[in-house]
């Protein structure tokens, strides 16, 4: 049996702290306190949730990403009251810079989900 290993998420950008500083407001994250215009980390305060790294990379964003987060809002939520914990994240995230894509309604199988871009272009859904 292996050892359970730490997890960090590593975004390439172009630009790390506004990116880091983004996520920090979507998730609760703290910064780090010395960082310059090449990285940015974010950490969850509580220690639970995966460190995000973001570094400065040369090419820009050409196709949809492969892996993405899921910012988990509506939790055991249905219907309408989930509908609506989504609509409420959506607007606040907005606010911050995110750019709202398409609201996948439930299905019958899966829960309703809002697809979001962050301030980069980055797809992430609200879940």
């Amino acid at each position: 049996m292996g050892s359970i290993k730490q997890v960090q998420i590593t975004f390439d950008c172009a630009e790390p702290v506004r990116v880091g500083q983004f996520w920090c407001e979507v998730l609760g994250y703290v910064g780090p306190k010395e960082y310059d215009d090449s990285w940015y980390a974010a950490s969850d305060p509580s220690g639970v949730g995966p460190r995000l790294f973001f570094q400065r990379v040369p090419e820009d964003k050409v196709v949809k990403n492969r892996v993405h987060l899921d910012v988990r809002v509506g939790t055991g939520l249905v219907g309408e009251e989930r509908l609506a914990a989504l609509e409420a994240e959506c607007v606040r995230l907005e606010a911050l810079g995110a750019v709202r894509g398409q609201l996948l309604l439930a299905d019958g199988v899966e829960e309703s989900c809002q697809n979001m871009q962050d301030v980069e272009g980055n797809e992430f859904c609200l879940d």
